[in-house]
């Protein structure tokens, strides 16, 4: 029976793009115990706190290629897992359907900006315990795999973005930081506007 690493985790600080590691290459995972068990389990509470669908270890200060995800497919089934070391592999040619759709990131908290994704993602790699997957997202989850794979390889999706649509997205997040202390979500994203804050 596979284990279940979805409950049990600590929350962490969500790491913040402009850190190191946000914007380097990942370690493979070779080593599947328990020490990347905690990890996954604290992975899965943070972005559980975060109200995310997807996390890469890099978000928590980790440089290891691994992320977890809880996120719909296409038909609103909630697909859940881990992934070891993931490869991603789009389709090409006529079977290539490009979806653009607004995307925002848990370590840039708070802006969206519309980026262009392949609407189908077929996602490789190895569970928490070695096993192999080969796993196939459909409109939200093909984008959630795409976006937490970039993560493991120094990519954050404002990289994808024009310079206006960065200047944007950066703008929009810049306006929102007093929602989100520096350790959120170990604390929580504060609800009252900055002038009410400051009564």
């Amino acid at each position: 029976m596979a284990l279940d690493l979805t409950t049990g985790g600590k929350i962490r600080p969500i790491t913040r793009w402009g850190t190191p590691v946000m914007h380097e290459q990942t370690q493979p995972v070779t080593e599947f115990g328990e020490e990347l068990h905690e990890l996954v389990r604290d992975m899965f509470a943070t972005m559980r706190a975060a109200e995310g669908v997807g996390l890469a270890a890099t978000q928590v200060g980790v440089g290891l290629s691994v992320f977890v995800y809880e996120c719909p497919n296409d038909d609103d089934v909630i697909e859940r897992g881990v992934v070891c070391n993931p490869v991603v592999e789009l389709p090409t040619g006529k079977d290539r359907n490009l979806d653009a759709s607004d995307e925002g990131c848990l370590s840039w908290p708070g802006g969206y900006q519309s980026v262009a994704r392949p609407d189908r993602a077929r996602c490789t790699g190895q569970d928490a315990e070695g096993n192999d997957v080969d796993l196939l997202g459909t409109g939200l989850l093909a984008r959630c795999y795409q976006h937490e794979t970039d993560h493991l390889n120094g990519t954050v999706f404002g990289d994808r973005l024009s310079s206006r649509a960065r200047r944007k997205l950066d703008e929009q997040v810049a306006e929102l930081a007093y929602r989100y202390p520096d350790d959120w979500p170990v604390s929580p994203k504060a609800v009252a506007t900055p002038a009410a804050a400051a009564e």
